[in-house]
C-alpha cells in the first residue's frame, strides 16, 4: 500500500474559531470543572465559567494597550495556566499567537519578533524581560511579565472594554483565520513561521478527540499538561483537552514538579514525548539495581513485552499470565503509581518510542499510542488507537487526513490539517507542496492495513564510504533504551563504518558508580574507563541486533557532558540537532576514524 485516507469524523468547520471552545463551555456547562491552577502542594479547581472570566479580562487588557485583530502577540514562558489564558485571550481580542521557548537566545527572540512583527510580548519572568529588554524593535510596544500578576494587570487595564467589543473580535475570526505562527527550529538557516489557522486546530483536535475517545471523551477524565505549550504537540494537547471538556492542568517544572504533580493531580491519561517513558523506566530499573533486585526487574521487563506480544497474539499461556498477574503487584502497579496512579494510557509522539518500550509499558498497564506529525501537520498526522494499535507503528491517519508514500519513501501528507504555508517564505512553501501534499521529508511505509512506519529521516540518511544507506534512529532508539545512556548520536557519513556518540544519564551514573566502587568518580572522568566502556558496548551489541553488519556501530565515544537544551544540543522537544553536535564533537568524530 502507498496511500490511504481515512475518513473525517468531523467535517472541516465552514464557520466558527478557536474561541468557541471556550464560550460554549462557559455558556452550556457554566459549572464544570475544566481546569486547575496549582496551589500549595495542591491544586484549585477553576469551572469554565470563571475560566472564561479570566480569559475575557485578559483579552480586554491586550486590546486596552492597542492591540489590533490580526495583529501578533508573542508569548515566552513555561507551561502554566497563564499561558493557555493569554493563548485564548489574543484570539478572544482577535489577534494572532506567536509562541516562543522560553530557552531561546536573545538572538532568536529577536528574529521572531522582527520577522513576526509582533506588537506585543509576554514573558514569564523578569530574568527574561531582561534578557529580551536589548532586542526589542520598536514595533513591539509592550511587553508583559506572568509573575508580576499579569492576569491582575490586564483585568485592570481593560476594565472599560465591554464585552460586546470582545463579540465584534470574536466574529471577525473564521476557520480560516490565523491561529499561530510557530517558528521551526530548523536545522539550518534561520526558523521559519508556520502559519496554523483556527481550521486547522478544529480539524486537528476535532477528529483527535473523536477517534479516541476513550480516552479525551472518558467521564472524569484529566490530564496533566507538562510539554511545552510553544511546541505544536503541547498546543494541541491544550486544545484537545479544551475540545473535550477534560480536566485540565499544567506542570511548568518538568525537573523537580513533574512527579509530585503526576502524583497529586492524578491525571487519566497522559501525552508526553518518549524521553518521558524512558526516564520512567530507566529510574525503575536503576531504582531495582540499588536495591539489589535488578535480575527480577529484567524478567519483569521480559514478562510484560512477552504480555503484550501475547495480546497481539490472541493467546496466552497459563504460566505467563500467572507471571504477569505476580509482576503486577510487585512491579507494575509501582510504574503505574509514578504516573498518578491512574493513567491507563498515553500518547506519544515528537520522536521515536520504540518497540521494546511500547510492549512494555502496555504488558505493565499503561497503553502507548504513538503518533506521528509536524509542526506544519498541527501536531498529530497519524495514531494508533485503542481499538486500532500496531505497536511499532506510528497508526493509521487520524480521521480526514491523507497518507502516501512517494517513490523515494517520503511520507506525503495531505488534509485539513496541514498548514496555510510558511510565513512571508514563498521558496519554502515551493520546496516542499506538490499540489495538495505536504513533502514530510521523512522517510516511511504503510502496511497493508494502512499504519505507518517511520524509517527515517531524507536529511539524516548516513551514506558510508562504501555506498551504505543508514537510517540513525533505529540504532540510537535501541541504544537509548540502556539506562545509563541518555542521548547518543550516529555518524558515519562518507566514512568506512558507522560509529557513534553516547551521553551518560547523570542520575543513573550515581547507583552504577557507588555499585562498582568507583567512589569521587565523574562522568568526565569515567568517559574512558574500561568498565563503563564494556557496560555501552552492551548497549551497543544490542543495537547492533535491528541492523545488518554494514550498517552496525563498530567504535563509540563516550562524551563528557550531557546534550542539552542549554548548550545548544537539544530542541525544546528534545530532539538531537544533528548539526550542532556535528561541529562541536567534530575533533571526537574525527578521532573514531583515525585512532586504532
Amino acid at each position: 500500500m502507498n496511500e490511504i485516507t481515512t475518513p473525517a469524523l468531523v467535517p472541516a468547520a465552514s464557520e466558527g474559531n478557536l474561541t468557541n471552545l471556550i464560550a460554549e463551555r462557559a455558556w452550556f456547562e457554566p459549572e464544570r470543572i475544566t481546569m486547575s491552577r496549582p496551589l500549595g502542594d495542591g491544586w484549585q479547581p477553576l469551572t469554565a465559567r470563571e475560566v472564561e472570566s479570566d480569559i475575557r479580562a485578559a483579552a480586554k487588557g491586550l486590546i486596552a494597550a492597542g492591540v489590533h485583530a490580526g495583529d501578533r502577540v508573542a508569548i515566552m514562558a513555561r507551561t502554566r495556566y497563564e499561558w493557555t489564558v493569554l493563548d485564548f485571550a489574543t484570539w478572544f481580542a482577535g489577534a494572532v499567537v506567536v509562541p516562543i521557548y522560553e530557552t531561546s537566545s536573545a538572538e532568536q527572540v529577536d528574529w521572531i519578533l522582527n520577522d513576526s512583527g509582533a506588537v506585543g510580548l509576554i514573558v514569564e519572568t523578569p530574568a527574561l524581560r531582561e534578557l529580551v529588554a536589548p532586542v526589542l524593535p520598536a514595533h513591539t510596544r509592550h511587553i508583559w511579565t506572568m509573575t508580576e500578576d499579569v492576569l491582575d494587570v490586564l483585568r485592570s487595564a481593560g476594565a472599560h472594554i465591554s464585552d460586546g467589543e470582545i463579540d465584534n473580535r470574536r466574529k471577525t475570526l473564521s476557520p480560516d483565520s490565523l491561529a499561530t505562527l510557530i517558528y521551526t527550529s530548523g536545522t539550518t538557516g534561520k526558523p521559519k513561521g508556520v502559519q496554523l489557522t483556527h481550521g486547522n486546530f478544529l480539524a486537528e483536535c476535532g477528529n483527535v478527540v473523536q477517534g479516541a475517545a476513550d480516552l479525551f471523551l472518558k467521564p472524569g477524565g484529566s490530564t496533566l499538561l507538562f510539554l511545552p505549550v510553544a511546541h505544536v504537540f503541547g498546543r494541541m494537547v491544550q486544545i484537545g483537552a479544551i475540545t473535550a471538556g477534560l480536566h485540565l492542568a499544567h506542570c511548568a517544572d518538568v525537573q523537580t514538579r513533574l512527579l509530585p504533580d503526576l502524583a497529586s493531580f492524578k491525571p487519566t491519561f497522559v501525552l508526553a514525548v518518549p524521553r518521558i517513558f524512558e526516564k520512567v523506566y530507566n529510574g525503575a530499573e536503576a531504582k531495582a539495581e540499588a536495591a539489589g533486585k535488578g535480575k527480577i526487574f529484567r524478567k519483569a521487563a521480559e514478562v510484560a513485552i512477552a504480555y503484550s506480544e501475547n495480546i497481539d497474539a490472541k493467546k496466552f499461556k497459563p504460566a505467563l499470565a500467572l507471571k504477569h498477574k505476580l509482576f503486577d503487584i510487585l512491579l507494575y502497579s509501582k510504574i503505574r503509581h509514578t504516573l498518578g496512579g491512574r493513567v491507563e494510557a498515553a500518547i506519544s509522539g515528537g520522536a521515536p518510542l520504540g518497540v521494546r518500550l511500547g510492549h512494555f509499558y502496555r504488558g505493565a498497564g499503561i497503553t502507548i499510542l504513538e503518533g506521528y506529525g509536524l509542526t506544519e501537520t498541527t501536531a498529530g498526522a497519524t495514531l494508533n488507537l485503542s481499538t486500532a494499535l500496531r505497536v511499532g507503528s506510528v497508526g493509521q491517519p487520524i480521521p480526514g487526513t491523507s497518507i502516501k508514500i512517494a517513490d523515494d519513501g517520503e511520507v506525503l501528507i495531505a488534509g485539513p490539517i496541514v498548514m496555510r504555508g510558511y510565513w512571508q517564505n514563498d521558496a519554502a512553501n515551493q520546496e516542499v507542496f506538490d499540489g495538495k501534499w505536504f513533502r514530510s521529508g521523512d522517510l516511511g511505509r504503510l502496511d497493508d492495513d494502512g499504519f505507518l512506519y517511520i524509517t527515517g529521516r531524507k536529511k539524516e540518511l548516513i551514506v558510508t564510504a562504501g555506498g551504505k544507506n543508514v537510517a540513525p534512529a533505529v540504532l540510537e532508539d535501541r541504544l537509548r533504551a540502556h539506562p545509563l545512556v541518555s542521548q547518543c548520536m550516529v555518524v558515519g557519513d562518507n566514512q568506512p563504518f558507522i560509529a557513534a556518540l553516547v551521553t551518560i544519564d547523570p542520575e543513573m551514573i550515581k547507583g552504577w558508580i557507588a555499585a562498582n566502587n568507583k567512589t569521587g568518580a565523574t562522568v568526565a572522568t569515567l568517559v574512558n574507563d574500561p568498565d563503563l566502556h564494556a557496560v555501552i558496548q552492551t548497549a551497543v551489541d544490542e543495537a547492533n541486533k535491528a541492523v545488518s553488519k554494514a550498517e552496525s556501530i563498530r567504535k563509540f565515544a563516550i562524551l563528557a557532558e550531557d546534550f542539552t537544551i542549554a548548550g545548544g544540543q537539544l530542541t525544546a522537544k528534545l530532539s538531537v540537532k544533528r548539526h550542532v553536535v556535528a561541529q562541536q564533537y567534530a575533533e571526537t568524530i574525527t578521532a573514531l576514524y583515525t585512532k586504532e
